[in-house]
Formats: structure tokens, C-alpha cells, sequence
């Protein structure tokens, strides 16, 4: 039985969050191709990294069936626990969703989506980064 996520936040929100709490994680599920290729949220200035596991594996897009295993792996890691607020992020805030219900499913309390994504939705010539997200409220990244 699928149970609620905590709700969603924004980018800045999420932000404050990860500066104020310390065992707050931020997770990227995007696809290693999007990591390598669109860039990646920087925690650097906070004593953080994001934990990145993939939603679905590039290229068949097929749902992981062990992600809330992998990540649960990482939350521990990363020094979480199922208490700790964990905040899901992908390119438009929709797998960050199905992330976040499957490890709340999984017995997490605390976790939240990020209100578009990293990139947000395209503008109207068709580029992302510019109307809503990460990178358009300015917050830190990078791109290898």
C-alpha cells in the first residue's frame, strides 16, 4: 500500500532546509547521463553531496526495483536515518515524486519533492533552466 510523501517544497526551501538540518539529504534521481551531461546540484559549501540514484537507468528508462534499497543504503551512509528529511530532485520535479512515495513506502518519514526539478519545465523556445528550479533560483551547481 503506497502511503503519502511529506509534501513538496521549493528549491530555496529545499535549500534552507539542507543548510539548517544536519542530517537533511538531498537526492538526485536523475540518470547518470543527466548527471553527467546537465550538471549536478552543489552541496559543497554546506558539508554535503547529493546521493545519486538513479529513478530509472538510462537507456531503457526501466524503474529500478531496488532503489528504495540502494538509497536506503546511502541514507545510512550519509549518516540519515528514516527520521531524517530527505529531499528528491530530477529534471522537472515528476520521478522525484515516485522516488520520494517509493522510500516513504519504505518506512521514511520525511520525504519531500522539489518543486521543478532541477531544470523546471522548457520556456518557450524550448530551453529548461530559465522558468522554475534549481538552477533558475540560482542555487548552486556544476557541469562536467
Amino acid at each position: 500500500m503506497s502511503k503519502d510523501y511529506r509534501g513538496d517544497v521549493s528549491p530555496g526551501e529545499c535549500w534552507s532546509a539542507l543548510a539548517e538540518t544536519p542530517d537533511a539529504l538531498l537526492v538526485d534521481v536523475r540518470t547518470t547521463a543527466e548527471w553527467a551531461y546537465v550538471g549536478l546540484p552543489m552541496l559543497s559549501s554546506l558539508g554535503k553531496a547529493p546521493l545519486l540514484v538513479e529513478w530509472q537507468s538510462f537507456p531503457s528508462m526501466a524503474v529500478d526495483p531496488a532503489f528504495a534499497e540502494k538509497l536506503g543504503d546511502q541514507v545510512a551512509k550519509a549518516g540519515g536515518t528514516p527520521s531524517s528529511p530527505i529531499f528528491f530532485l530530477c529534471r522537472s520535479g515528476v520521478r522525484s515524486i515516485a522516488g520520494a512515495v517509493a522510500l516513504t513506502d519504505h518506512g521514511y518519514e520525511n520525504c519531500f519533492n522539489v518543486l521543478g526539478g532541477f531544470e523546471g519545465p522548457p520556456d518557450a523556445e524550448g530551453h529548461r533552466g530559465r522558468k522554475a528550479g534549481w538552477k533558475a533560483e540560482g542555487l548552486p551547481w556544476a557541469q562536467n
